[in-house]
């Protein structure tokens, strides 16, 4: 079952205990907002609380989860940043308190929806609180959220609305936002009001309503020199600096790039998914998506040395009075001049 679905059925069928792993802020957002809807806005004071485990503890979690609901027929209690389901170290929880939530878990109030989430990779599987939790609750997964499925649901959500997007449109919305579904949505609500009269949401209206972010600049920077546009890099990184970038975050970034583009070659090498690799390098999947198509002609070596010098180049711009621009232009041209 698609997530959407898992929590559309919060609103109708509300299950006794959740528990979601993983971050999006878009999800967990729309996960909050159905469980405040199970009650109603006069009650919400009494009936419904969040408890952040990371600065109380799990047994006033519980305390509240085993109280009948104030004046109301339900309760909804949150538990936020549940460390004592992985190898983490965090604020300690007691093994009192882990039994009583096993027991818990055992036999839930029938009147308390309890949602525990953990925002993290991966959850120690051999905690038995943790099995126990993941055996008895609804799980709602956001770390095995496919591209794949993110982009059907904003296409779904897109057919709703009445309208139409041509699919130069959605890669570029992607691009642009680096396929976080958070951004995604907020800049839908432009786009919309944009092209409110054909209804159809074209890639000239991505370009003139989404704007760049400086991480997304410096991903076309690097593109433009792995395609050898060394001319074209240049005139960019000029753009940049005229705008008022900082040139150590404009290389740190480059730096981030190229060490990630080292990263997917190497475990492209060891026969890795590209699922695989964004849960080991913890990055969207849009974004080993394009960097396994930008490196394709690239050896190890060569991204290898790529990344030590820009490495070299924020070491200089930290330390000496050496011009960016200067130091921008050598880089890309050795770099276009080394053998792949």
């Amino acid at each position: 079952m698609a997530i959407s679905q898992i929590i559309e059925q919060i609103s109708t069928a509300p299950q006794p205990l959740y528990l979601v792993i993983g971050r999006s802020d878009y999800w967990e957002n729309q996960i909050l907002s159905r469980l405040q809807q199970l009650i109603p806005t006069e009650e919400r004071t009494m009936n419904f609380a969040t408890y952040d485990l990371e600065e109380t503890s799990l047994g006033d979690a519980l305390n509240d989860a085993q109280s009948v609901p104030f004046f109301g027929d339900q309760r909804v209690v949150v538990i936020q940043n549940a460390a004592f389901l992985t190898g983490m170290k965090g604020k300690a929880t007691g093994k009192q308190e882990l039994d009583d939530l096993t027991a818990y878990l055992q036999n839930p109030s029938p009147a308390t929806v309890l949602v525990v989430f953990a925002p993290y990779e991966k959850l120690d599987n051999r905690k038995k609180v943790t099995k126990q939790l993941k055996k008895g609750a609804t799980l709602i997964d956001l770390n095995a959220i496919s591209e794949r499925e993110t982009t059907e649901f904003v296409r779904h959500f897109i057919q709703k609305q009445d309208y139409q997007i041509e699919p130069d449109a959605v890669s570029e919305l992607f691009a642009r936002t680096q396929g976080d579904l958070a951004l995604i949505m907020n800049e839908l609500q432009k786009l919309f009001l944009f092209c409110r009269e054909q209804h159809v949401i074209t890639v000239d209206a991505v370009n003139q309503l989404v704007a760049k972010s400086t991480t997304q600049n410096v991903f076309d920077l690097s593109d433009d020199l792995l395609a050898g546009k060394t001319n074209t890099a240049i005139e960019f990184y000029h753009e940049l600096l005229m705008q008022r970038e900082d040139p150590i975050k404009i290389n740190a970034l480059l730096e981030s790039q190229f060490r990630l583009l080292l990263q997917v070659k190497i475990l492209q090498q060891h026969g890795q998914s590209q699922a695989h690799m964004a849960q080991m390098l913890k990055v969207h999947p849009y974004r080993i998506k394009i960097a396994s198509r930008m490196i394709a002609r690239f050896s190890v070596s060569y991204l290898e040395e790529s990344f030590a010098a820009l490495v070299e180049i924020e070491h200089k711009l930290k330390s000496s009075t050496v011009n960016p621009e200067l130091l921008f232009e050598m880089f890309a041209i050795q770099f276009s001049q080394k053998n792949t």
